[in-house]
């Protein structure tokens, strides 16, 4: 019988413990951590992490800052935006919502913003740290997973991990931190030959690429973990991830499950990194 790895209940114990420092902090004089989060455009799921973010910063007591730009705005404007509040000591993270209109440049908004304040952990400066394994921000949905995993007591030291996706925000950066732990890492994508092969040999299969219920039974190992990263909508619109619970579940040891399971350790893990960020400042 497989354990199913609740992320409400992990996510919801770490915000506590959150609260309790923002709380002790007040007390103490000390500054309230503050995140601003930019979002452009109307895109309609950026607009529900937007919430879900702004309700996660008021449950733990932080200032929030929600600046809302138009689809039309221009580079240079949000630029400022992002200048102003590199220079607001009253923020202490600093997040731009992605994915951003096509006329803009991610890659260079990203840059623009102070890498000390960079709590999802995207600038070139905290990647290079996710590299060489030095402290600085995790980013945000590797970390969670790394969390969930600790505390179900999964120690990925010396395991066979695969991670299905090859993406900046979570394929890459994830295979990192498994590495760190001493796992035995494989990244498989979409130019992977005989993609089941592969991750038949994971005692630890992380999947992130974002197509529903793309992994079936026959492509996990008896006894496996699996960490399901997606978030899709199946045929009858129904929430569901990249794993097909219900066929993969009982093969498992441990199965995250969508909704409840990574979704909410990602916005936790920014309010660490927040949190992080003011005991720097």
């Amino acid at each position: 019988m497989y354990t199913l790895i609740d992320g409400k209940a992990v996510s919801q114990s770490r915000r506590n413990a959150i609260a309790t420092e923002v709380a002790n902090r007040k007390a103490e004089g000390l500054p309230v951590p503050g995140l601003a989060v930019i979002i452009v455009g109307n895109d309609p799921a950026s607009q529900v992490y937007v919430r879900n973010k702004e309700k996660a910063c008021l449950e733990v007591g932080f200032h929030s800052e929600l600046i809302r730009l138009s689809e039309e705005t221009e580079e240079a404007t949000l630029l400022s935006v992002i200048d102003r509040l590199n220079g607001d000591p009253a923020i202490h993270g600093i997040l731009v919502q992605l994915p951003l209109p096509k006329h803009l440049s991610a890659k260079t908004v990203i840059a623009h913003i102070d890498p000390k304040k960079d709590v999802d952990a995207f600038h070139t400066v905290n990647v290079g740290k996710i590299m060489l394994g030095e402290d600085g921000f995790s980013p945000c949905t590797p970390a969670g997973i790394m969390t969930l995993l600790s505390a179900y007591g999964i120690d990925p030291d010396g395991k066979s991990c695969v991670v299905v996706g090859r993406s900046n925000i979570v394929g890459k950066p994830m295979a990192m931190l498994l590495l760190h732990q001493n796992a035995t890492v494989t990244i498989a994508h979409s130019h992977t030959k005989d993609l089941a092969a592969v991750t038949r040999t994971a005692d630890i299969l992380v999947v992130a690429i974002g197509k529903a219920k793309f992994i079936t039974e026959d492509m996990v190992k008896d006894g496996a973990c699996v960490i399901d990263v997606g978030m899709n909508r199946d045929e009858n619109g129904k929430l569901c991830g990249d794993v097909d619970f219900e066929r993969v579940a009982p093969k498992t040891s441990y199965i995250t499950p969508v909704p409840g399971g990574v979704g909410p350790m990602t916005i936790t893990t920014l309010l660490e990194n927040t949190l992080k960020a003011a005991r720097l400042s």
